[in-house]
């Protein structure tokens, strides 16, 4: 990398993310993950490896969530170990303009040889507003 030039961030790696959601584009979604990496759904279905990622996302872009837009807000990025990080988000998808952040994201990023990060491990979960409101009844209760 040449002196100067900018060092790619997670950060960075979520906004490409987000834009190859935002412009539909499951390639370019699937190479923000690594060729090995694993790929959770809010549903429990798993989807492995990046052939796979882009495959399952052709619909998702081409129908269902056609012309969807991707938001997120950065919890925590944990570092675990040189060129590896744990990310804790907060996201969702949505209309242009009304995206809710309804699901909580766990990412595990890694730095390749090329200098750019990558998710190895994505786990995607919907926030039940319910069980979470039970959840802190018991907590307080305990």
């Amino acid at each position: 990398m040449d002196v100067g030039a900018h060092e790619d961030t997670v950060e960075d790696a979520l906004d490409r993310i987000a834009a190859a959601w935002d412009g539909g584009d499951a390639a370019a979604y699937a190479r923000e993950f690594t060729e090995d990496a694993s790929y959770v759904v809010y549903l429990g279905r798993a989807y492995r490896g990046r052939a796979e990622i882009e495959r399952a996302h052709v619909p998702v872009f081409g129908k269902w969530q056609k012309g969807s837009r991707m938001g997120y807000r950065v919890l925590d990025v944990r570092p675990v170990g040189p060129g590896a990080a744990v990310v804790l988000t907060e996201g969702g998808v949505g209309k242009p303009g009304r995206v809710r952040l309804d699901k909580v994201q766990t990412y595990a990023m890694v730095r390749g040889a090329d200098g750019r990060w990558r998710c190895a491990a994505f786990q995607n979960t919907r926030r039940n507003r319910l069980l979470l409101r039970l959840t802190a009844l018991f907590e307080r209760g305990a």
